[in-house]
């Protein structure tokens, strides 16, 4: 199969780097014939967006922070101001403070709560409400989530309760835009070295433990994510919402 996603449009939030599993999405979706829309956060991301997007088939740049509702309402007019249809959305955004993932969970800040709570589940609603009024023929918003959303995982600490509430969301956004022919999911993808995942205290010790336990016995490959999401947002996913889908080598299904 080939050129799955030809003649569509997607708006893909969260590209940090070369490493980041945003980034293997928008490689994979350009591949598959897919015309991008990809968002910065900042002069000095928005240069590396612009490299990015030399290599792939981007028709737009776009500000966006999703902690300001300014900047979510001039996604939406821009969108809505491209006179196309939007057909898919990539949510890869997840932040929380350093000190919260190195001190125990007890210990952390409201504030700390709060900001990883906005940034990391909250912003799925508000990417939602910005970009559904684009999607006039339907399709697909994706999020990415981590097994650390049902279990405990040292060191994820306020991640894994902001995960939880972003896995929520999606259920209840799937819900709420099914009749408009919008299908939400969530991605849990399994320990990938990305930028973010550096910042979880002995991930490292993840990375080593997991071809050990996992039933395929190895990690997961960014590449296995970005196609997942390629199938989401495909007519082959045209029945697939409100679910969690793990592309993680199995690691979920075992105990211990």
């Amino acid at each position: 199969m080939s050129k799955l996603l030809e003649g569509r449009f997607a708006l893909i939030l969260g590209i940090a780097n070369k490493w980041s599993l945003a980034y293997a999405i928008a490689q994979a979706f350009s591949r598959e014939g897919a015309t991008l829309g990809l968002t910065y956060l900042g002069d000095r991301q928005k240069e590396n967006i612009e490299e990015f997007a030399k290599e792939m088939n981007v028709a737009a740049i776009l500000p966006c922070d999703v902690t300001k509702d300014e900047d979510l309402a001039a996604l939406g007019a821009s969108l809505q101001g491209m006179n196309r249809p939007l057909h898919a959305v990539v949510h890869s955004l997840a932040f929380a403070n350093p000190e919260d993932l190195r001190r125990p969970f007890l210990e952390t800040s409201r504030d700390g709560f709060l900001l990883a709570q906005n940034v990391s589940a909250y912003s799925l609603v508000a990417v939602a409400r910005a970009t559904a009024p684009a999607m006039t023929e339907g399709g697909s918003i994706s999020t990415l989530t981590y097994l650390g959303s049902t279990r405990v995982l040292p060191g994820y600490n306020v991640m894994g309760v902001a995960k939880a509430a972003l896995e929520s969301t999606t259920r209840y956004l799937a819900s709420e835009l099914g009749p408009n022919k919008i299908r939400v999911n969530a991605i849990s993808a399994g320990p990938v070295k990305t930028a973010s995942a550096r910042g979880i205290k002995d991930f490292s010790s993840i990375l080593e433990k997991s071809p050990e336990r996992a039933p395929l016995r190895r990690n997961t490959d960014p590449a296995e994510v970005a196609d997942t999401a390629v199938f989401l947002a495909s007519d082959l996913g045209r029945g697939v919402t409100g679910n969690c889908i793990f592309v993680d080598a199995g690691m979920q299904i075992m105990g211990v």
